[in-house]
């Protein structure tokens, strides 16, 4: 059932799940059906002269050879027009662009317009969908359960639930990595963020998560138009949404009423409990910041994983160095192994800020309404960034950090990513637990794809391990 299926005169029930899936979409529909403002063309940065829809597909579909290609034939800034109208997306290479970006006036520079596309599925109240005052507030509330103490405790769950699946392999089998990591992360966020270990409800949970996440970038631009809702993948996407909403709405009324609520470590319960008595988290904003966390939290930090489980695969001196490492406990090690997968295979493309006001930025002077960021592939890639930007190499990371802001998986300044801790600490123990275990062999070779606006493994990232 959704809004356009109810009766006229049946009015909204505020405790019903479906009512309030379908005010979301409703409230959060892309592009909001408000025409593309007027820009001056000819006061921004260049760009290619394609069709709209082509620059488009080129950005959402085919990103890992668009975007470099726009930036070996336009120079270190560039502009690209994208639906609806044409709006301009202007993006930026150089890390004292990303400077001037991330230490922007948060006024001006919001972030939750330039992430409208994923306002469907996360909502209005998600911290990645947020600007100004809300945003203050909401991760003011969010971060007493990443800090280092939460995350301490959180650690012992991760190496469990590691056991659980590294357990499961055998020796001489091959298989794809990034579906196994998906599918460790996906159980750790389950367990520590909504605190479910009832194997029914996790059962439940699961694929509605998974159809969430594995979806493509047309899905996406299909949130903007609600007739494709109605039919193909589009209309199984929106049923799927609206019972993982039922089965969320389900989880905070029973931890509402649960009577060790206070007692408990997980992230849901610290949520409800955050804040002070006039100024809690409502059943709708602990929803939508759950799924923001579940969706941002799971399928990145599994793909990292993959790809450096895939690159260590192919470099048995880094294998070897890797595998003393876990065996040592040297975490600094492993952490330097993560955060280069994260940089030669990024998750995210870029970062991106609509501009409030009219801002100068690199000595260009941009209009209000345009929507700019640094990319993360060119920043990652860029030879005069970090040397020899194509060979994989931990060693950039240990005992020292390159040069600010020439690695952003997790964006920076005020927006900086609240999970980023949790996400190292997670990859770290994942890593430690299957390289004492196992030896990693990479199978065949493999290159990214887009995934939702995610970046994957194609072929999976397939290891064998012994």
């Amino acid at each position: 059932m959704t809004s356009l299926d109810r009766h006229p005169d049946q009015q909204p029930d505020q405790r019903d799940p479906v009512d309030r899936t379908a005010r979301r979409f409703e409230r959060m529909r892309p592009f909001g059906g408000e025409p593309a403002p007027r820009f001056d063309t000819r006061g921004l940065p260049p760009g290619p002269r394609w069709p709209v829809w082509a620059q488009t597909v080129g950005l959402l579909r085919f990103r890992h050879r668009f975007v470099p290609r726009m930036w070996r034939r336009y120079g270190d800034v560039f502009t690209v027009r994208v639906i609806p109208g044409g709006r301009p997306l202007v993006l930026f290479t150089r890390p004292e662009h990303a400077k001037e970006i991330f230490a922007g006036d948060p006024e001006v520079f919001h972030a939750g317009k330039g992430n409208a596309i994923l306002g469907p599925i996360m909502g209005e109240h998600s911290l990645l969908l947020q600007d100004g005052s809300e945003h203050k507030r909401a991760r003011a509330l969010l971060m007493p359960a990443f800090n280092g103490h939460a995350l301490r405790g959180y650690r012992d769950l991760v190496d469990e639930v590691a056991d659980v699946e590294v357990g499961r392999w055998h020796s001489g089998e091959a298989f794809r990595s990034l579906d196994r990591m998906n599918a460790l992360t996906l159980e750790v966020i389950l367990r520590v963020v909504f605190g479910v270990t009832d194997e029914r409800r996790l059962a439940e949970l699961r694929p509605r998560v998974n159809r969430t996440v594995t979806i493509s970038p047309a899905v996406l631009l299909g949130w903007g138009y609600p007739a494709l809702q109605r039919i193909g993948t589009w209309k199984r996407t929106v049923e799927n949404a609206y019972r993982l909403d039922e089965l969320i709405y389900a989880e905070i009324r029973g931890r509402r009423a649960a009577p060790d609520l206070e007692q408990r470590s997980d992230v849901l319960s610290r949520l409800i409990l955050a804040g002070d008595e006039g100024d809690r988290l409502s059943d709708e904003e602990l929803r939508d910041q759950l799924v923001t966390l579940l969706l941002a939290g799971h399928e990145t930090t599994a793909t990292a994983l993959a790809w450096a489980l895939y690159e260590l695969g192919r470099d048995r001196l880094e294998l070897t160095r890797a595998r003393e490492a876990a065996r040592s406990g040297d975490d600094d090690h492993l952490e330097a192994v993560l955060k280069e997968a994260m940089r030669l295979h990024p998750v995210i493309p870029m970062v991106v800020r609509t501009l409030m006001r009219p801002r100068t930025i690199a000595g260009w002077d941009l209009p209000a309404g345009a929507t700019v960021g640094p990319s993360i592939l060119v920043a990652h890639s860029r030879a005069d960034n970090h040397r020899d930007p194509e060979r994989f190499d931990p060693g950039r990371f240990l005992g020292q950090n390159p040069p600010v802001n020439t690695w952003i998986p997790f964006g920076g300044g005020v927006r900086r990513c609240i999970g980023a801790g949790f996400s190292l600490m997670e990859g770290v123990a994942v890593l430690r637990r299957i390289l004492a275990a196992y030896d990693v062999t990479a199978v065949g070779l493999d290159r990214p794809k887009v995934r939702n606006i995610t970046s994957v493994p194609r072929g999976g990232a397939r290891i064998r391990v012994v």
